[in-house]
């Protein structure tokens, strides 16, 4: 009987580790610390890797930036020397126009002699070839007599009464306007009828 009591009261031993098991335990262990460092790297890469996509964000947004300011500069220099050519072109030819009037008043004088007229002859020549110059520049005669008048081509410096004509229509032009493509580059000087 004593024998049974004492039986009774013994608890069973827990098993001892055995040597696969504890080299298991340890492996486990080693895993789990390689897996937390290697979690530690992952979010370090994170970082650094979003950190670099900000930088290249902010480098192409400088980028995209610049390329549209030197698109626009280039726009504008190039508006400013068509700009630049056109109102030099404007002001040369602006500039000889006061010839061309002086040969059209020298083809207004009758010649009376046979010299004369070969002169006149001469003049007409020059006055045809200047025009051709012009015309291949771009420049045309503004039309004037027989037109409504139009202040933005025509400067009316008289008013007439004429009922044969009708109302705001050049009677007379005193000076040939030029036009250089749609610019005018100087008006013509008419006689407006009321």
């Amino acid at each position: 009987m004593n024998d049974e009591i004492i039986k009774d009261n013994v608890t069973p031993e827990e098993p001892q580790p055995t040597e696969e098991a504890a080299q298991d335990k340890a492996a486990k262990g080693k895993q789990d610390k390689v897996d937390r460092k290697l979690a530690k790297q992952v979010a370090e890469l994170r970082e650094k890797l979003e950190a670099k996509e900000k930088e290249m964000a902010e480098a192409n947004d400088k980028f995209v930036r610049l390329a549209a300011e030197y698109d626009n500069y280039r726009r504008r220099s190039t508006k400013e020397k068509e700009t630049m050519f056109g109102d030099g072109k404007a002001d040369a030819i602006e500039r000889i126009l006061p010839v061309l009037d002086n040969l059209d008043r020298a083809m207004a004088a009758v010649p009376e002699t046979d010299e004369a007229k070969k002169y006149h002859e001469g003049v007409k020549m020059v006055i045809r070839q200047f025009k051709e110059v012009l015309a291949k520049a771009g420049v045309s005669e503004i039309e004037a007599v027989g037109q409504p008048f139009n202040p933005n081509i025509h400067n009316a410096v008289m008013h007439v009464e004429d009922d044969s004509v009708g109302e705001n229509v050049v009677v007379e032009e005193f000076q040939k306007g030029y036009m250089l493509g749609d610019r005018v580059i100087r008006h013509s000087m008419v006689k407006v009828a009321n």
